[in-house]
C-alpha cells in the first residue's frame, strides 16, 4: 500500500509540474509515469533492499533518464521535457532543509554532515542523468525502438 501511495505521490508530483510549467499535453502521462518510475525504484531500493540514498538516487535517476529517452523517441519530443519533471520526486529537499535548520540553530557539525549528504544525492542524481544519456547514446535506443526519424 505505501508503494502504490508513494507511485502516485510521485506521479502526480511529476504530472503537475508539466501542467505549471506548460508543456505539451499529450506529454502530462508519460513524464509523470517517467518521474514515478523514477522514484519508485528510489523508494523501493531504499526500503526493501536497505541501500543507501545516495546509491538508490543514482539508480533511480538512472532508471529515469533511460525511460525518458525511450519515451522522447516514441512521442518524438525532446527528452528535457521527461526528465526535469522526472527529476522533481528525487530532488534531496527535505534534506536541504534540514541542514539548513540545524544551520540556524547553531549545530554546525550536523548541519556539515546533512548539507554533504544532500550535495552528493543531488550528485548521484546528475550523474545518473549523465550516464543514461551517455548509454542511450552507446545503444542507440532508435534502432532496438523501431522509431523512424523524421526527415525534412
Amino acid at each position: 500500500m505505501t508503494i502504490l501511495f508513494t507511485f502516485l505521490c510521485s506521479f502526480s508530483a511529476s504530472y503537475f509540474f508539466n501542467v505549471i510549467y506548460d508543456a505539451p499535453r499529450k506529454i502530462f502521462l508519460p513524464a509523470g509515469l517517467a518521474g514515478a518510475m523514477g522514484y519508485s525504484i528510489t523508494f523501493i531500493l531504499e526500503r526493501n533492499f536497505h541501500m543507501d540514498s545516495i546509491y538508490t538516487s543514482l539508480l533511480g535517476s538512472l532508471t529515469l533518464g533511460l525511460i525518458a529517452h525511450i519515451l522522447s523517441r516514441i512521442y518524438k519530443a525532446p527528452v528535457v521535457l521527461f526528465m526535469i519533471p522526472g527529476i522533481i520526486p528525487l530532488v534531496p529537499g527535505s534534506i536541504a532543509f534540514r541542514a539548513t535548520q540545524q544551520l540556524v540553530t547553531l549545530n554546525f557539525t550536523d548541519a556539515t554532515n546533512t548539507f554533504i549528504r544532500a550535495i552528493l544525492i543531488a550528485g548521484s542524481i546528475a550523474l545518473g542523468l549523465l550516464l543514461s544519456d551517455q548509454l542511450s547514446k552507446t545503444l542507440n535506443i532508435r534502432k532496438l525502438l523501431l522509431v523512424k526519424r523524421n526527415k525534412l
